[in-house]
């Protein structure tokens, strides 16, 4: 009988699925190496494994200890499973950005969870890194694994995660992409397949407001281009050692929503639910395909499952609070939906500017259309109000139509945005809309560059 003696025997050996309608327009065969059929959903259950039998090995990980980790989740999960089967306990850190569902997850795994913010320096006390590292020194027999600066996590792949994928593309892979973490899978496969051919191509998906980028490319640890990120898994604000920047060919950074819609892309396509960091390796190759070449073969890694993220990737109401889903905002109508029933705010000619200073500070605007006889004859803003004011004390008395400036284009509520977009320039900030019957609402700058952002 073909029997596993236990759950960590299943890890490994994950399939390559051929990506079809999303890569139709990239040139070359574009593969998945698919590591959620793992049996902790992610990649990081075989460098897991390997750091605890490591620690084993090592004397550094007794009978009865405690395992301790810092973690963006998966390889929490990773480290739950060894520790069930081999008789440890297990304290996470991780920072509060993470989803609730890593959280919870783990949390029915036994896992002692520590939840941390994400806004402080590694050095900072209450950072994930700093409270594993208390946590190690105050609980007897615990072992930190570290997978930041473990060898080992970079050897698991150098062992499996590579050798699968050189035989799965008999040898004719061409470039591999993985978004960087810890480092451990793009510096051990990138190690095993340099070594195969060192020609193959190895990218890196980076995330604005990690270091790596800039690093690998100047050499230089830049904290000015650390800052808060969204995208789970990727990125960083430290250099790990497991960070082989030698093997690396190239970073490219994605943005919070381009990981964020191509994740979901990935799962209207392809069928394949992924986890947020597989949005932004697969937008990296669409990015660089300019590089490829219809005898290109690349590999793209997918870290985890999408199951970890149905509360932020895969929830409208997450993406549309952060701007993600501007695919709804087709129509100049959809952009002033929210406000409808607001009143639209004007100023008459005749009144004195001072009056249409209050109405803007009072309703927290910046533009305004200026109304005579009915009809819309100007238009005032606080860039043009604020150089009146400078260059005449006494403009605040005088009435609006002396310093007004042309009326604000109008726009059908049908129009779609792309056409509403031309009527904006340096001199012209707003738009209005004819909703019909006598009715009429504005779109700002600022409106149009959200929705289309």
């Amino acid at each position: 009988m073909d029997i596993k003696q236990n759950i960590l025997e299943t890890i490994g050996n994950t399939p390559m699925v051929r990506l079809n309608k999303i890569a139709e327009d990239i040139p070359g065969t574009i593969l998945a190496k698919v590591e959620y059929f793992n049996p902790g959903h992610s990649v990081k259950d075989r460098m897991a494994l390997k750091m605890v039998e490591d620690a084993e090995k090592n004397g550094d990980l007794k009978p009865g200890g405690t395992l301790i980790e810092c973690t963006s989740g998966n390889t929490g999960m990773g480290l739950a499973l060894a520790a069930i089967v081999k008789g440890y306990k297990l304290h996470c850190t991780l920072s509060d950005k993470q989803s609730k569902e890593k959280m919870d997850i783990l949390r029915a795994v036994g896992v002692e969870v520590h939840v941390c913010p994400t806004n402080v320096s590694p050095e900072h006390p209450d950072s994930y890194y700093s409270v594993a590292k208390r946590l190690n020194a105050e609980i007897p027999n615990s072992f930190w694994v570290n997978q930041y600066d473990n060898a080992a996590n970079a050897e698991a792949h150098y062992e499996s995660t590579g050798p699968e994928i050189w035989d799965q593309t008999d040898g004719k892979i061409t470039h591999f992409v993985v978004g960087v973490g810890t480092g451990g899978t793009i510096s051990g496969v990138g190690k095993y397949l340099k070594e195969k051919n060192p020609n193959v191509k190895i990218w890196g998906a980076d995330s604005y407001g990690s270091v790596f980028k800039k690093y690998h490319e100047t050499g230089e640890f830049d904290e000015k281009e650390i800052y808060s990120y969204i995208t789970e898994g990727i990125g960083e604000d430290i250099l790990p050692k497991n960070v082989d920047f030698s093997i690396i060919d190239h970073f490219e950074k994605i943005t919070d929503r381009d990981g964020a819609v191509v994740t979901r892309e990935l799962a209207i396509k392809e069928g394949l639910l992924l986890g947020y960091s597989a949005g932004s390796a697969f937008q990296a190759i669409r990015q660089m395909k300019h590089e490829l070449t219809e005898d290109s073969v690349v590999v793209v890694l997918f870290h985890d499952h999408g199951s970890r993220y149905v509360g932020k990737v895969f929830n409208d109401d997450w993406m549309r609070e952060r701007g993600f889903l501007n695919e709804e905002n087709k129509h100049a109508m959809d952009l002033i939906s929210d406000r409808m029933d607001l009143p639209l705010m004007t100023v008459n000619s005749g009144e004195p500017v001072h009056n249409a200073i209050a109405i803007m500070r009072k309703h927290n605007i910046s533009q305004l259309p200026v109304m005579e006889d009915g009809k819309f004859v100007g238009s005032l803003d606080d860039v043009h109000l604020l150089s009146a004011l400078s260059a005449d004390p006494h403009a605040r008395d005088k009435a609006v139509s002396n310093y007004m400036n042309a009326a604000f284009p109008v726009v059908q509520s049908s129009d779609p945005l792309t056409s509403v977009s031309k009527h904006f320039d340096q001199n012209n900030g707003a738009v209005l809309v004819d909703l019909g019957q006598g009715k009429y609402h504005i779109i700002t700058r600022h409106d149009l560059v959200a929705a289309m952002s």
